[in-house]
């Protein structure tokens, strides 16, 4: 495996020349030899997982300095942008029900009862708002 190929988390090869080294003298104590190598990996994963935040906060930056270059804003665009209201239940029921309407073939007065009752739940929804 040349060092272009190597992931990031497979150990130096030092380390797996003395592993296999140590099976091939001990043989029976296999499994302690695994359970050490699985602990290398899992102390690995604090790097990886701190390079993966990194690279997400680096691109959450990259993110609201173009949305700031685009033009006026303050602080609750900025906000509402990077944070979006996830959609609430009648958004999501509209959405199926649209759906079922375009690849579906039912009767209308069953899709406009349960389309009324929806927009109804809507409105509930964004008077709580």
């Amino acid at each position: 495996m040349t060092d272009q190929q190597q992931h990031f988390i497979t150990p130096p090869q030092w380390q797996m020349d003395e592993w296999q080294a140590r099976i091939e003298t001990m043989g029976a104590d296999v499994p302690s030899i695994l359970l050490e190598v699985a602990q290398w990996g899992y102390d690995q994963r604090g790097e990886v997982n701190e390079a993966q935040l990194q690279q997400a906060r680096d691109e959450e930056l990259e993110a609201c300095i173009d949305f700031v270059r685009r033009g006026p804003w303050c602080s609750e665009k900025l906000r509402a942008a990077r944070r979006p209201k996830p959609q609430t239940l009648s958004s999501i029921a509209l959405q199926t029900l649209d759906t079922i309407e375009r690849d579906a073939h039912y009767l209308p007065e069953i899709y406009d009862t349960i389309r009324r009752a929806i927009l109804r739940l809507k409105q509930l929804e964004d008077s709580n708002d």
